[in-house]
């Protein structure tokens, strides 16, 4: 069996993760001007008073943390895809559950990279509101490296509670 076989969903989510964030970033920068503001005066409103497409940048990770040290951020994300390519034996990535989980991350570390190495910096454009308080605004990267973390937890969750289990009987 070849390595592509083996890993296929994880290659396919990844790139597939990696192109939707790509993709939609070249959008938003060819749609919506950008002004550099926390809250951009132009705005695509998608659902009033709930959710906008913006165009806001971001240079450090989830909720600015860590801004300005974006080489930092980067050199992480190089470190993470290292971790997972050499532990990919115990993470048991040739499982089609743990490879979900993990497509949707490596898609996300590449995306986030990418916009690192060549602008310094992220570009977030999905804004989420309730009257008075903004979540911060996000990526399609960010969402698969999110959903991503949840799907590995949940499998590794499941798989050890029926190993418990069957180890009761």
């Amino acid at each position: 069996m070849s390595k592509f076989s083996k890993y296929r969903l994880l290659l396919i989510l990844a790139a597939a993760v990696l192109f939707l964030d790509q993709a939609t970033k070249l959008w938003i920068v060819n749609t919506l001007p950008f002004e550099g503001a926390f809250f951009p005066p132009d705005a695509i409103e998608v659902i009033p008073g709930f959710f906008n497409i913006v165009y806001v940048t971001n240079t450090g990770a989830a909720w600015s943390m860590f801004s300005e040290y974006t080489w930092a951020l980067t050199l992480v994300g190089v470190l993470a895809l290292g971790f997972i390519y050499f532990f990919r034996k115990p993470l048991e990535l040739d499982q089609p559950k743990i490879q979900l989980g993990y497509g949707l991350i490596i898609g996300g570390i590449i995306g986030n990279m990418i916009d690192r190495v060549r602008l310094q910096r992220v570009i977030d454009f999905l804004d989420f509101h309730w009257k008075d308080y903004y979540f911060p605004s996000f990526n399609v990267a960010d969402s698969g490296i999110t959903v991503g973390v949840i799907l590995y937890i949940f499998f590794t969750f499941r798989q050890s509670k029926k190993s418990e289990e069957s180890s009761a009987e």
